[in-house]
């Protein structure tokens, strides 16, 4: 119990301490989270009135945000089966950097899923023994329960691994391993299940599709990696961890397939819908080339395109890939694309044309743009200190200390 108490004060001591960049970081995150609450503050008192979102298009930056945040927790494991299954030593090097990655992922999607419930003091309602939780009929108690449940696993096995280190001591496999196997299948899950939440809905034809769930499992295994690739640029730079270059190599190697993956989906996606165009392409033409005179989406959805398209060409032509300014490039494009194409190229035309036919647009408010970057400062805030923490541990500047 002692040596508990010892490695949070070291782990908070740590986390604390740095240079003036350091410090210049940790407050302008502070910063953006403080206008986040202002703005939910105001969300709070009038309520979803002051979001763009409306009975017509009920979800809108938040839920796309949760859909592309999903797949970045998931991305994780793109680094835990080779570091844990095949043993490679460069991978495991930087494998919980990943997983803190992944549990800063899984905190911004609750928060964005409780920022979008409007009145979350109803969240009680779905609480097991006090509401009704609806488990294991409703895909909403589903992906409640995979999203916990992913969090705990990347909480819980990098914590016995950096505590058995603190200690002095090498971690045992065999009690890790179980969990690393589970943790395995439960990313693949996770995205899996918010791909299903969104394909049973039968009454929005643009979601109703067989390859949605392979469609999410390709791009967060791009744009997750893809960010994870950025972070290490910065580890790499502004610290003395060293990560060798043949991570970035593999790394962008499994970034490269799964966007050529990802845009060949794409492609069969919309060759299904307007080769043969019917009444169920409505959404698909609205997105991509406008309907009724309406069009705010038209230039989003060809953007993230282009994006994605000006990445794959750099990632696939092997010498530019190599160079460490082309593949940094080529990661931010990814990045942006997939949240764009799984964000406002996804969640909002699936409510437009409504059911009965009703063109109704929708436009993200400042409310609802403050909210989301304070989020986003949050989860940031949480993997620079869990990455810090875990560098200090790794390198032995925090040790535990024996009489």
């Amino acid at each position: 119990m002692a040596g508990l108490f010892s490695f949070v004060m070291d782990f908070i001591r740590i986390a604390l301490r740095g240079d003036k960049l350091y410090y210049g970081w940790m407050a302008t995150l502070t910063g953006l989270i403080l206008v986040g609450i202002a703005c939910y503050i105001q969300q709070f008192d009038q309520g979803l009135i002051v979001t763009g979102m409306s009975d017509q298009v009920s979800w809108g930056t938040y839920i796309a945000n949760f859909v592309f945040l999903v797949g970045a927790a998931a991305a994780a494991v793109m680094l835990v089966i080779p570091s844990y299954i095949f043993h490679d030593d460069d991978f495991k090097h930087v494998v919980l950097l990943a997983e803190g990655l992944a549990v800063a992922a899984c905190v911004m999607c609750m928060l964005f899923v409780t920022v979008d419930l409007g009145r979350p003091d109803r969240f009680w309602h779905i609480i097991p023994l006090i509401g009704q939780f609806n488990f294991p009929i409703s895909m909403l108690a589903w992906d409640v329960v995979v999203i916990a449940g992913y969090l705990l696993l990347n909480l819980t096995i990098p914590f016995y691994i950096l505590f058995t280190r603190y200690k002095g001591g090498d971690p045992d496999m065999r009690i890790y391993f179980p969990g690393v196997m589970l943790s395995i299948l439960w990313a693949i899950s996770i995205h899996t299940v918010t791909a299903f939440l969104l394909s049973s809905n039968v009454a929005r034809p643009f979601w109703h599709t067989a390859i949605l769930g392979p469609r999410f499992l390709a791009s967060a295994f791009c744009a997750g990696p893809a960010f994870f690739l950025l972070t290490l640029q910065v580890i790499k730079k502004y610290t003395t961890f060293p990560i060798k270059i043949t991570i970035f190599r593999r790394l962008s190697i499994i970034v490269t397939a799964a966007l050529q993956i990802n845009l060949f989906l794409l492609l069969a996606e919309v060759f299904t819908e307007f080769y043969h165009q019917t009444q169920h392409a409505a959404s698909a033409a609205y997105l991509f080339f406008g309907l009724g005179g309406k069009s705010a989406l038209v230039p989003w959805i060809w953007t993230a395109i282009a994006m994605n398209v000006v990445a794959v060409i750099i990632m696939t032509i092997h010498p530019l890939r190599e160079r460490i300014g082309f593949l940094s490039f080529a990661c931010v494009l990814m990045v942006v694309g997939v949240w764009i194409e799984k964000g406002m190229g996804l969640i909002v035309p699936g409510f437009i044309p409504t059911p009965l036919g009703e063109i109704f647009e929708y436009t993200p408010t400042w409310i609802e743009i403050g909210i989301s970057i304070g989020i986003w400062a949050i989860g940031l805030l949480i993997y620079t200190v869990l990455a810090k923490a875990a560098i200090g541990v790794e390198q032995g500047a925090i040790r535990m200390k024996t009489n």
